[in-house]
């Protein structure tokens, strides 16, 4: 990977056309989950490609390529949903939570998630919908690793707390 990278670096297009094509349907989820839309998601994609191509001379380490590329994306997605007027960047669209079949508990999850803060709803929902790791989110958010596991842990307690559980069920 760190020669293809190195290749882009230098110009080469292809390279990083085929750097992209690997990751494409990560680049994709990640830009639905916040445009909540195809047509959106897919216009951030191109942007993100353009961006990339003009940024990624820039690029100090090879191997956080794909980190920082994500990076860049919510960077954008963030950039365009704050252009849209008197809009609430509300960070759900509908996902098949894993371990609920009823929608009555899929209605209370998202009821449980829309209760928190944004910070804790973006990175819960990054972590448990979209499957990133603790590392993924920090570096994709730009915050630090303990920012990141902080947010999910006052989330997650919020969430124990509002449904009757104790703060440390599963904690130990």
């Amino acid at each position: 990977m760190e020669l293809e990278v190195k290749r882009a670096k230098n110009g080469d297009k292809e390279a990083l056309l085929s750097l992209i094509m690997k990751e494409k349907d990560n680049y994709y989820k990640l830009a639905y989950f916040y445009m909540k839309n195809e047509h959106d998601a897919l216009d951030i994609l191109q942007e993100m490609i353009i961006v990339l191509y003009k940024e990624i001379p820039k690029l100090r380490k090879l191997n956080s390529f794909y980190s920082w590329s994500k990076k860049i994306l919510v960077n954008i997605c963030k950039k365009e949903l704050s252009k849209k007027t008197n809009e609430e960047l509300d960070l759900f669209y509908p996902i098949e939570e894993k371990g609920f079949k009823e929608s009555e508990n899929k209605i209370y999850l998202k009821s449980l998630i829309e209760s928190l803060n944004e910070d804790q709803k973006e990175v819960i929902k990054l972590r448990y919908y979209l499957d990133y790791s603790y590392d993924e989110i920090s570096q994709i958010m730009d915050i630090p690793l303990g920012t990141v596991k902080s947010r999910i842990n006052k989330g997650l307690n919020k969430i124990r707390k509002d449904i009757g559980g104790d703060i440390n069920d599963g904690l130990r």
